[in-house]
């Protein structure tokens, strides 16, 4: 028997998206404010999977959970922007982007008029016609080509009321994905508020025999939830349904959820075994996924996240790397020369739109050299949540910066003036210790070190994770080189 441990997909993934083309399944996720957005991963047996490209090279506005879709053989990602401080966006609006195959080539955006929603879940009606439901839960008709809408959104359904005395963070009625089996339309959604307590997120299932309802509430809502904060996954929703890659008659669960301990990695993809009931509903198989489950039959043994070199031969944007916060125009700020270099923007990390790197690992080490070149330049190492929250260290040609809780340090690091350096950083579980090394030098340990288990997004209000990063601010340029990632657990 092959086995398998939660995550699937490690790393700030949130709001899988999923579907199943023949005997490949093809997962995407909610890449908020980085770009290349809206990564494609490709699996045979729904445990392990392979990086294919990035449909979304330069997003619009912040990426919130997307659904993907086929129809007559082509391919559509609908898709909630959210206003960003970078985007000319002024409300939450969902566009479609289209391809002849899901490794593209990718369209470019199409505006489909919808404002104030996010969350859309496509399906095809018993009437032959396409819908999008959003958040609400609210429905709209597509055109037949899936790229306008007809006429307005109207409310559907109004969902599963929970007790009022469990514990969750709002009611947000969410995530809506619908399939058909049998004569049955399935609606999945989320309620309960994605962050918060650990106890509040949760799927919750409807059934019509028309996509025009009426909705029936699952019986047994919700279907799966985190009921308990010693469990290891919180806040489990936002989940689809798929049937499994034997053939036969199994059903899996794609949800994301925050690991216990581990806010700081942001939510990460699940998966988990759906039993039918005799009655017609799908119910989660197992009441913990926190341990070894049984895997899909068939599946191979569970890849462990790999450590790795980079030396910039090659610009692995999108599969490795994707800027924060990104303007038009980004990824000009790169050129592949004796490593990589960086064009700086901004002054300091908070406004740089630095590139960074998604990590699930508890423990691991990140090492680079950086080469300033240009008067007023500053580069360094980062572990970066966002604008507001940071922690690492650069130089500036005068002296090491520091900074810890998004702000620059009053510790001056005794270094001398130097334009390159190699800094090494350390996160073992929270606790972050950082090191340099001059030209032809020793490694020596910076004098503070950091704990960094509040760097997420109850702290801060932002739906994003700590993750390692390289920035370079002021009007020249820095090299970066000998990239290193090491797992350490």
């Amino acid at each position: 028997m092959t086995s398998f441990t939660n995550p699937i997909l490690p790393g700030d993934r949130p709001d899988p998206a999923i579907l199943k083309v023949g005997d490949d399944y093809w997962m995407t996720f909610s890449s908020f404010e980085a770009a290349p957005g809206l990564l494609l991963y490709r699996s045979t047996d729904l445990v392990n999977w392979t990086y294919v490209c990035a449909a979304l090279p330069e997003p619009i506005g912040n990426t919130f959970a997307v659904d993907i879709a086929e129809h007559d053989g082509h391919f559509f990602i609908y898709i909630p922007f959210i206003p960003t401080a970078w985007s000319t966006l002024t409300d939450a609006s969902i566009f479609v982007i289209h391809a002849p195959s899901m490794s593209g080539p990718w369209s470019a955006p199409i505006d489909l008029g919808i404002r104030g929603a996010i969350d859309p879940g496509h399906v095809v009606g018993e009437d032959g016609r396409r819908y999008l439901f959003v958040s609400g839960i609210r429905r709209i008709e597509l055109a037949a080509d899936g790229l306008s809408t007809v006429g307005e959104l109207e409310k559907v359904y109004d969902g599963w009321r929970y007790p009022d005395d469990w514990v969750t963070e709002a009611y947000a009625l969410e995530g809506p994905k619908l399939f058909r089996r049998g004569e049955w339309f399935y609606l999945v959604s989320a309620v309960g508020g994605t962050a918060g307590p650990a106890t509040g997120h949760m799927v919750i299932v409807a059934r019509s025999r028309s996509v025009h309802g009426p909705w029936e509430n699952h019986p047994r809502n919700p279907i799966a939830r985190t009921t308990d904060a010693a469990q290891r996954w919180w806040s489990r929703g936002h989940a689809s349904l798929v049937p499994g890659p034997s053939g036969g008659d199994d059903w899996w669960m794609v949800s994301h959820g925050y690991e216990n301990g581990y806010r700081t990695l942001g939510r990460q993809i699940l998966l988990e075994p759906v039993r039918w009931t005799d009655d017609g509903w799908p119910e989660a198989a197992v009441a913990d996924i926190g341990g070894r489950l049984e895997a899909p039959r068939g599946a191979q043994p569970q890849h462990p996240s790999p450590s790795f070199d980079d030396d910039f031969a090659a610009l692995l944007l999108g599969e490795r790397w994707a800027f924060h916060a990104p303007g038009p125009g980004e990824a000009d700020r790169l050129r592949l020369e004796d490593g990589l270099r960086l064009a700086g923007k901004g002054t300091s990390p908070a406004d740089t739109s630095p590139l960074a790197i998604l990590t699930g690992d508890h423990s691991y080490e990140i090492e680079v050299d950086v080469e300033l070149d240009g008067c007023g330049t500053e580069a360094g190492l980062l572990l970066y949540f966002n604008d507001r929250l940071f922690c690492g260290m650069g130089i500036d040609g005068d002296r090491m910066l520091s900074y810890t809780g998004g702000i620059r340090s009053h510790w001056r690091e005794p270094v001398p003036p130097t334009t390159r350096i190699s800094l090494r950083i350390r996160n073992d579980e929270h606790i972050v210790t950082g090191w340099y090394r001059l030209p032809g030098g020793e490694w020596t340990r910076h004098g503070v070190r950091y704990e960094t288990s509040g760097y997420h997004a109850n702290t801060m209000g932002d739906l994003l994770s700590l993750r390692p990063a390289l920035y370079a601010a002021g009007p020249g340029e820095a090299r970066f080189a000998h990239f290193q990632y090491r797992r350490l657990s």
